[in-house]
């Protein structure tokens, strides 16, 4: 297998000013990562569209200059926004987004579903929404296959994030250009088991997230040391290195492998280790489960 990093694992040294997005692309070909993937650029903490694709062109060109390619663009959307105008804004930005991918020079661009059933005090619900957010992903999909790049949404979000509704949502959009983003981890946060969820999507993957979770049961005191991600069953998760936590990382693995799946496993660290100490440890992991 082949295996990136997201931009994200090193978001502790980020958000403390010790790193740039643009610093990851060098750290992660110190670590031996054959690519790297970015979520949602920001060169500045409220980013026009123009100041992206500047972003895009430097990093673009400094993951040359290192030899790593740039694999994924990840962007937060919201696909179902409850009006024709705000959705019309949401497509519109979508396909900025689609731009600064191509800018970068990734094949792929993950976006989000949605985040919520509601629209104000009114509950929607997944299946009244379905069709509205294929269609919409279809739109997206179809913008980006011009520029070569394809798409796909991820068990992220927790609306569409169990596997039977990531299929159905695969499905309802019905695109060559459109796949999913199965990440092996997140299946936890919807309280789903990772092995039956991942041997549910593995033939629909196009990109692949490893991370792994100490998963808690509802009661559990919270630890000291960091706090809980908290799933829609109210238990507890806590990031921790590809390899120690409760998400049967290598069994997923083999099963993508079983399905088919030749593309990127990128490692997602979302720990509260050191992220310098706990990413490499995470792709020695990965490679050790061949």
């Amino acid at each position: 297998m082949k295996y990136s990093v997201s931009s994200y694992s090193f978001q502790q040294k980020i958000s403390a000013g010790a790193m740039t997005q643009l610093d990851t692309v060098r750290a992660a070909a110190e670590m031996g990562f054959d690519a790297i993937e970015f979520t949602e650029l920001k060169p500045v903490k409220a980013p026009s569209l123009e100041e992206q694709l500047a972003y895009a062109d430097r990093i673009r060109e400094t993951a040359e200059q290192h030899k790593i390619e740039i694999v994924a663009y990840l962007v937060g959307a919201n696909l179902y926004r409850g009006s024709a105008e705000e959705d019309d804004k949401e497509l519109a930005r979508l396909r900025g987004q689609v731009e600064v991918a191509h800018r970068l020079g990734a094949r792929i661009l993950r976006h989000d579903v949605c985040y919520s059933e509601r629209i104000g005090e009114r509950v929607i619900g997944f299946e009244a929404m379905l069709p509205t957010m294929a269609r919409h992903a279809r739109e997206i999909t179809e913008y980006a296959a011009s520029l070569g790049i394809r798409t796909c949404s991820e068990n992220h979000g927790f609306v569409a994030q169990d596997s039977d509704r990531m299929e159905r949502m695969y499905y309802a959009v019905g695109h060559s250009n459109y796949g999913l983003l199965v990440d092996v981890g997140n299946f936890a946060c919807v309280d789903e088991a990772s092995v039956s969820a991942v041997s549910r999507l593995a033939p629909l993957a196009i990109h692949v997230h490893a991370k792994d979770f100490h998963c808690y049961p509802f009661g559990t005191p919270k630890r000291e040391d960091a706090n809980p991600l908290v799933t829609r069953g109210c238990n507890h998760l806590y990031g921790c290195t590809i390899g120690e936590g409760d998400i049967p990382v290598a069994q997923c693995l083999a099963i993508l492998k079983r399905a088919g799946y030749d593309g990127y496993v990128t490692v997602e660290y979302e720990g509260s280790e050191d992220c310098m100490l706990g990413i490499p440890r995470g792709l020695e992991r990965l490679r050790s489960y061949e």
